[in-house]
């Protein structure tokens, strides 16, 4: 796919053995597209798939050379398709496990990029420098809130290497099992973040009868309280007053301590992004996401790691994955948390089993597999490293797969418990997504949607749509973007203020 192709025609062709292309813009009935030999025979939307050559019932609709659904019905070159005569069906695949998998070849120390990061003492570096209030239930909810809304931005002007003061609050921690997979989640995913380079200081607080508890939580996790990790108990300390009092009290100690830390170079090699994309369209796999791919690729030479997760937004592409492996234990890891997702959704009305949301339909995706296809190319090329369960903490360099749902403020939370401190968020569509400690970058698939909401998006890479710039070019420049914001300029979703909220530890059962 050329600039000078892009420029030329309406449509895009993504592989010489594709039956479909992609519209670049609303097309008529009846337009002549002389690069394909076809002349349109409905409307096609912009960003939807018109067929260049007869597909009979039953044989498989490829694009990127690879099948993502079966014709419904006869379908005539200059045929809009789409949902209507797009169908899912099983697919034999051949996992061809570590077949494709080849090493990266990393840049010698001395050639890496850097980025101005905040140290910490076991090695890592921070993009940002927070202090973080968190929750062991749902009860102490207001108390955390309440402390971290007094350290507005008056109160913090005082601390200009703090970046923020915010209450994680989720709805969990009691009227839930004591023991078992789900209270372990929620503490490993609380615990990712006070252990997360991107946090300073810690307060913890709990109201002091639920199940969740406190110490047990502590000892759990092996953590240990100290000058930067502190607790308070709401029915010990004498309720709620007392208990934001207290806390405000210890935040002002923080504050001091983490004012102290400054940045300094660091190399590329310490950062690690959580790969996300929402609010997808026709142009999503085309355009934002092999893009960010480009820069996955770009930053693993340099040492860095990205997660890509959504697992049930990578099924139907799988195969394509598992080949990249560096092993065929990892690959087989990977495969069992799909057929996890595929026994738990059977017979239910969920995206794995086909049909994807109104949005993205709209936007030109026929059924999940499309979705999964265009999902996947954020990885990149290159070999994928390990796979993690949700919120594990991420050890391995280079790309690694986590298994989360689909759900983007969920999946980025897992991401961002097991270590990621960027989040890079494709969207075509237009989602509003942000995140902390971990700033979110978000990347738009087109250029409309992008002057639309210029407030919330990072970069435009509808310019590969609009035959402006090569996905080379665009990767290189969002990983220009990666090391300005690991540095300390501020994203889209930080100056409104967007992430607080969108802290949401998976509940175990949340379908996708």
């Amino acid at each position: 796919m050329t600039t000078e192709t892009l420029a030329r025609s309406p449509v895009i062709r993504l592989d010489p053995a594709d039956n479909v292309v992609v519209a670049r813009e609303d097309i008529a009935a009846g337009v002549s597209i002389p690069s394909e030999g076809v002349t349109t025979n409905h409307d096609v939307p912009v960003g939807h798939k018109l067929a260049t050559r007869p597909i009979a019932k039953g044989d498989p609709v490829l694009k990127y050379n690879t099948t993502i659904g079966f014709a419904g019905e006869d379908i005539a070159p200059g045929d809009w398709l789409h949902a209507h005569n797009v169908l899912m069906d099983e697919v034999q695949k051949d996992y061809r496990h570590a077949q494709d998998y080849v090493a990266v070849e990393l840049l010698p120390e001395n050639e890496r990029a850097t980025f101005l990061g905040y140290p910490r003492a076991d090695g890592r570096y921070g993009t940002r420098n927070m202090i973080g209030i968190f929750i062991t239930v749902n009860c102490a909810a207001t108390v955390a809130r309440m402390i971290s809304r007094y350290f507005d931005e008056e109160r913090l002007a005082d601390y200009p290497n703090v970046d923020g003061v915010v209450a994680f609050i989720h709805e969990q921690g009691c009227g839930m099992e004591q023991t078992g997979e789900p209270l372990d989640l929620l503490r490993r995913t609380l615990a990712g973040y006070i252990r997360h380079p991107n946090t300073a200081g810690a307060l913890v607080c709990s109201l002091g009868c639920e199940r969740n508890n406190l110490q047990r939580f502590m000892e759990a996790e092996s953590l240990d309280t100290g000058k930067m990790l502190r607790t308070v108990t709401m029915q010990q300390i004498g309720g709620t007053k007392a208990a934001i009092e207290e806390g405000k009290a210890v935040i002002r100690e923080m504050l001091e301590e983490a004012n102290r830390i400054e940045r300094e170079p660091a190399s590329a090699e310490h950062i690690t992004i959580g790969l996300q994309c929402g609010g997808s369209d026709g142009f999503s796999g085309l355009s934002a996401n092999p893009a960010l791919g480009k820069a996955v690729d770009i930053l693993v030479r340099h040492g860095g790691t990205a997660i890509l997760s959504e697992t049930s937004e990578l099924y139907g592409v799988e195969h394509t994955l598992t080949a990249r492996a560096k092993s065929e234990e990892i690959g087989r890891k990977f495969i069992e948390r799909i057929d996890w997702w595929l026994d738990y959704n059977a017979g239910r009305d969920t995206q794995i089993n086909g049909r994807v949301s109104p949005g993205n339909q709209e936007g030109g995706l026929a059924n999940v597999i499309e979705k999964s296809l265009g999902g996947a190319k954020k990885g990149g090329s290159t070999g994928i490293n390990a796979v993690y369960e949700y919120a594990y903490p991420v050890t391995e360099k280079g790309l690694v797969l986590m298994d989360t749902p689909g759900f983007d403020p969920v999946s980025a939370t897992g991401q961002i418990a097991g270590g990621a401190n960027l989040i890079c968020f494709t969207t075509g569509r237009g989602s509003c997504f942000g995140s902390y400690p971990a700033p979110t970058i978000k990347l738009a698939s087109n250029t409309p949607m992008y002057t639309r909401m210029q407030g919330d998006m990072d970069l435009n890479c509808g310019q590969v749509i609009d035959g402006t710039k090569t996905l080379d070019e665009m990767g290189e420049e969002i990983f220009a973007k990666i090391l300005a914001t690991a540095s300390g300029a501020p994203s889209k979703s930080e100056l409104l203020g967007v992430g607080e909220e969108e802290f949401a530890p998976w509940q175990i059962g949340v379908l996708s």
